[in-house]
């Protein structure tokens, strides 16, 4: 059964939570040129959230998404990641941010394609300095957990969409981050593929990850736990599943 609840312009804020837009708006190019793609959003993302977002194009979702992976940076309001005033940080400070807190999977899966499954999910730890023989067993234990550790070695090329889609996720979730945000992460995929990563996100956030989806799908949104709608901007109505 579907609750729908209709929302107010603000949430009500809890103890858990991770990540939290307040009055966030977002505006691109100048005077009679000027678009504006958020207008005061407030969006509070809960620990164990599982969270769909969907809108029309131009509803701001996308914005949104690349706000909350620290991608971009809100003209007015702000952002709170675990307590950080992420609006404030330098460029550095974002990237480090990035690496250590969050998890990103998209519609294209973005694998180096020279290296193998294994070296693609390693990378991540690369640039948090984790030492050798940590990256490799860690690396290991992601493909294990997505369902591939028969194919470690093998190039993205020798890997189906669905395979791709699945390092994907294992590099987003190497560095423990506290949120994975997945933009579109089905939108290259067939149906029956779509359902198997669909059925690996579920897997995960029942294991403790946050998860926020970006989708147009209603049957993908369907799986998670609540759906944010977007209309010109904000957000204007949360259900719950």
């Amino acid at each position: 059964m579907q609750v729908k609840v209709q929302l107010a312009n603000q949430f009500t804020t809890l103890n858990n939570s991770i990540a939290r837009l307040s009055n966030v708006s977002k505006f691109y190019g100048k005077g009679s040129v000027e678009v504006k793609a958020l207008d005061n959003l407030n969006l509070e993302v809960n620990q164990g959230d599982y969270l769909a977002v969907m809108g029309a194009s131009g509803s701001g979702k996308s914005t949104a998404m690349n706000i909350l992976g620290c991608l971009d940076r809100p003209t007015k309001g702000k952002y709170e990641l675990n307590g950080t005033a992420v609006e404030r940080l330098d460029d550095d400070s974002l990237a480090d941010i990035r690496n250590k807190e969050l998890g990103f999977v998209f519609q294209q899966f973005h694998l180096l394609q020279e290296v193998s499954a294994l070296e693609n999910v390693m990378l991540p730890m690369i640039y948090a300095c984790v030492p050798s023989k940590e990256r490799e067993k860690r690396a290991e234990e992601a493909l294990d957990r997505v369902g591939l550790g028969n194919r470690m070695t093998n190039m993205p090329n020798q890997l189906s969409g669905g395979q791709q889609q699945r390092v994907a996720i294992a590099r987003a979730i190497i560095n423990q981050p506290s949120l994975l945000l997945a933009d579109e992460p089905t939108g290259a995929l067939d149906s029956k593929t779509t359902e198997d990563v669909l059925n690996l996100f579920d897997q995960l956030h029942n294991q403790g990850i946050t998860i926020v989806l970006v989708t147009h799908e209603d049957n993908v949104a369907q799986r998670a736990k609540k759906i944010a709608k977007f209309r010109d901007g904000r957000v204007i109505e949360i259900s719950h599943n």
